[in-house]
């Protein structure tokens, strides 16, 4: 192994680095120097340079990336003013120094400038209004732009509620100022916070308002980034071929008017669209036209670097060699600003893997130099801590620790949590190599605890990173498990805090999931509610690591954990469940089912099977929280084959999402009321379902009280309505839908449209505004899971959690046959005969087992329950 040498003294900092394709969007609030007023009474003197010239000094350094010059530039600026008495000119200094200051990552004091640029401003943040009842002209012409650049700057930083208020003030004044191109881009900033938010389908319709408004205007600038930014939330909502449509109409508009930089920024887009299709080559094309057009070398070099991600993680290493040359002979015609480090660094993190590590190392050397040479903190930050990674992979660790503490140092110097947990799990990483366990474990408890402390802001932080959930934060979880599992001492390993270690990481998969931090409501631990209440009741909680295949027991009315392993790598036990998965809905193929469905038994319930027969209460319900792919099959069809029974012949069976359960209480029965719709004949493509509407007259049949939207009556806008009149306790959906491991590709199927899960949680919290009662249980009885996905239960999880619902229970494969409408009535008999959730699923699924007709799992399995299952 060849060591690197290179020159040090660094600091450090990073995340998955800029992925300029999927982070790529209409820059709404452009980073630019703010327009400064006529100044009044400013004296001047030949050797004093006047506000205007230190401005048009200030805003050079800006675009040349010379951020912290530009910052003391524009803080003398802010002293001559305030000297002068200028409060207009201080308030647009300030508004251009916030700028600065968060192009370098200082954040606070970015938000501290625009504050007082809003106090100067006579701005009341408390109520956001005007203290002003009629202000001049001049001083709307500096509120109205620094609303704009607020809006940007809290979209940025997560805050997309807040955001969304700021861009209906801007679109106030804007309109005062009789500036309509204006308003339509504070109504464009409106939509992408919306976007942020979850509410996709507002955002999309905010822009297609725009571009209505646009449309019989003459082709503008204005046009093509409206039609961009559709493009981009049609592209969130899945809307794939609407996407492709938008993106096309604005390239065309770019064209015309010969906008090289648009026409650059819009191919890109239409090469995520590409990408999201599945039509690589038609990606690697938009890129490829992406770089030809752009007008600047750093542009090209961004939209190769997009190409080259695509190639690497395609595995056409052949054609990413022939592309790596091609971007490194260009590097050295970069200017040194932030925006070409970042590329330096997104290049060396892209080839890492597949280049030779001294040509890596010598490429962050050199944005580690431009980035210390323009005083740029983050940049800084970011090229170190990637060049400490590179040293990680070379096992010169004492090298990767020099570099790891001064990275960290930095993190904490610019209060950088979204870099700082990387570094601690670096750390983490390096002292585990070094078997120096105690200290691991202390490193990865920081970078968690790091992670949890900013969780709310995941997805709205820093649009320069990649954030790439599966190799940035998963991973972190999942080895600090094992640490823990291995840890030495006096005492057995804790197993609790291996327990909320998962559910953290379940939790940060779902927020990832909707890009937004999305359990606050009140939850209940699970412990408790087994103690307390349900002494019948076992909590599972299986654990897929690298070597082994763990499971944690709780039993009800004891304190301490039960931990079982068995020493089985990860890729075999998901070999066995893609197997049990694949051959469960095959007719033909129960053999190969029951032979999987054996192994997972024998390593998931045998171990603790003793423990749970001997527990002081007989059990009577197993509640899992399934790991990884494990949520993507039934566990009520585990076999024993000693027994001869499947896991539901034994027990009531129930899934949780996590450790906590929301709010849970039995089902009100009495007068149980339901809102029951479906689809027989939904649009093409999908098949015809002939079974639902007796299925939803069998609810009915149970004793249900209902109102039924049927086919036509099926539609969105009609389903909104109707579940926003009564305090429905059921909801019930019999239509297609697919849950997959994307928010975008989730969705149920109305007779107009498919619903997506952002979408369904629009939906569910105008529902919310008029209902304080949630909906107790949400049964989806046609849906699936989305063939080839290891965590397309995800979607499942999501789409409960989404729905504020008690209980959950759906489909995770499709049947299509008269043995749902049997397994529904039965369900809903159940419920009304006073049985808990679990147990009228467990009642129904034996009804079907034990029928002739309809007793293979193909048949009976499906059905899971996701939440409370009393």
């Amino acid at each position: 192994m060849h060591k690197l040498k290179l020159s040090r003294k660094f600091k450090i900092a990073a995340i998955n680095l800029v992925l300029f394709t999927l982070t790529f969007s209409l820059i709404i609030i452009p980073i630019t120097i703010a327009k400064q007023p006529e100044p009044t009474n400013t004296q001047t003197t030949i050797t004093q340079a006047t506000p205007e010239q230190l401005q048009a000094t200030a805003e050079h350094l800006f675009k040349a990336g010379r951020l912290t010059d530009a910052v003391t530039t524009l803080q003398q600026v802010i002293q001559i003013y305030k000297q002068s008495g200028n409060t207009l000119g201080q308030a647009a200094a300030q508004i251009n120094l916030s700028l600065a200051l968060e192009q370098l990552g200082s954040w606070k004091q970015a938000s501290v400038a625009i504050n007082t640029s809003l106090n100067l401003l006579g701005w009341d943040n408390a109520n956001n209004t005007l203290k002003a009842n009629n202000p001049e002209l001049e001083l709307l012409k500096v509120l109205a732009p620094t609303l704009d650049i607020l809006t940007g700057q809290q979209l940025r930083q997560g805050q997309s509620d807040a955001a969304n208020e700021t861009a209906k003030h801007a679109q106030i004044y804007w309109r005062q100022l009789g500036d309509n191109t204006a308003v339509l881009r504070s109504r464009i900033n409106q939509a992408q916070a919306l976007r942020v938010s979850g509410f996709n389908r507002r955002a999309e319709n905010i822009l297609e308002s725009v571009f209505q408004e646009l449309q019989n205007q003459p082709d503008s600038f204005i046009k093509v980034g409206a039609l961009r930014s559709l493009g981009n939330v049609q592209q969130q909502l899945g809307e794939l071929d609407k996407s492709q449509k938008s993106l096309q109409h604005s390239l065309e508009i770019a064209q015309r008017l010969q906008l090289s930089e648009e026409i650059s920024l819009t191919e890109l887009s239409l090469g995520n669209t590409a990408r999201l299709i599945g039509n690589i080559n038609n990606a690697v094309t938009h890129y490829q036209n992406a770089a030809k057009t752009a007008p600047n070398p750093l542009l090209k070099v961004q939209a190769q670097i997009n190409q080259l991600n695509l190639l690497v993680n395609n595995q056409r290493i052949t054609e990413a060699r022939t592309l790596i040359p091609v971007i490194q002979s260009q590097l050295p015609n970069l200017p040194a600003n932030q925006a070409s480090i970042y590329a330096r660094i997104n290049f060396a993190s892209t080839i890492m893997k597949i280049a030779d590590k001294k040509d890596t190392a010598s490429i962050l050397a050199v944005g580690v130099q431009q980035a210390s040479s323009i005083n740029d903190p983050r940049a800084l930050s970011y090229a170190l801590g990637t060049l400490a990674e590179v040293y990680e992979q070379n096992q010169q660790w004492q090298e990767a620790l020099n570099l790891n503490k001064q990275a960290w140092s930095k993190s904490q110097d610019i209060n950088a949590p979204d870099i700082a947990y990387r570094w601690e799990w670096q750390l983490g990483r390096i002292f585990k190599e070094q078997n120096n366990i105690t200290e691991a474990i202390k490193a990865y408890d920081a970078s968690i605890e790091t992670l949890s402390n900013f969780r709310t802001d995941l997805a709205g932080v820093n649009r320069e990173i990649q954030f790439n959930f599966r190799d940035s934060v998963e991973p972190i979880y999942r080895q600090s498990v094992e640490l823990l599992l291995q840890e030495k001492g006096q005492s057995k390993p804790d197993l609790d805090k291996v327990r909320k270690r998962m559910e953290a990481l379940q939790l940060a998969e779902l927020d990832n999931y909707f890009r937004e931090a999305c359990l606050n409501n009140q939850f209940v631990a699970l412990d408790k509610v087994v103690d307390n209440k349900n002494p019948d009741t076992a909590i599972l909680y299986p654990i897929i690591l690298d070597n082994q295949l763990g499971v944690i027991l709780k039993l009800p009315g004891q304190s301490s954990l039960i931990h079982k392993a068995s020493a089985i790598s990860s890729k075999e036990v998901e070999q066995v469940i893609a197997q049990m998965r694949d051959n469960i809905v095959e007719p033909d193929e129960i053999q190969k089912f029951q032979a999987a469905s054996k192994q997972l038994y024998k390593w998931l319930i045998k171990p603790i099977e003793a423990e749970i027969n001997n527990s002081k209460n007989k059990i009577k319900t197993l509640v899992f929280i399934p790991d990884g792919s494990l949520r993507n099959i039934p566990m009520a069809a585990l076999y024993d084959e000693i027994s001869k029974k499947y896991l539901v012949q034994k027990y009531a069976i129930a899934i949780s999402p996590g450790l906590q359960l929301f709010t849970p209480k039995p089902l009100a029965r009495q007068k149980l009321n339901a809102l029951a719709g479906g689809l027989s004949q939904p649009p093409k493509p999908f098949k015809s379902l002939p079974y639902v509407g007796e299925e939803l007259k069998s609810i009915q049949k149970a004793g249900v009280t209902t109102v039924t939207l049927y086919n036509d009556k099926f539609k969105s806008k009609i389903l909104e309505q109707t579940i926003n009149a009564q305090p429905f306790r059921v909801v019930h959906l019999a239509t297609h839908g697919k849950f997959s491991s994307k928010a975008s590709e989730t969705f149920i199927l109305a007779s107009d449209k498919r619903i997506y899960v952002a979408e369904l949680n629009e939906l569910l919290k105008s529902r919310e505004r008029s209902r304080t009662e949630p909906i107790e249980l949400l049964v989806l009885s046609a849906c699936e899971t989305a063939a080839g996905d290891k965590r397309a239960a995800l979607g499942l999880a999501g789409i409960a959690l989404r729905a504020g619902a008690r209980s959950t229970l759906a489909s995770l494969w499709q049947i299509g046959d008269e043995s749902t409408e049997r397994f529904i009535n039965q369900f809903y008999h159940h419920l009304t005969k006073g049985k808990s959730t679990a147990e009228a699923l467990q009642l129904a699924q034996l009804n079907l087992l034990e029928s002739d007709k309809f007793n293979r799992p193909l048949s009976w399995a499906p059905y899971v329950l996701i939440g409370n299952w009393l």
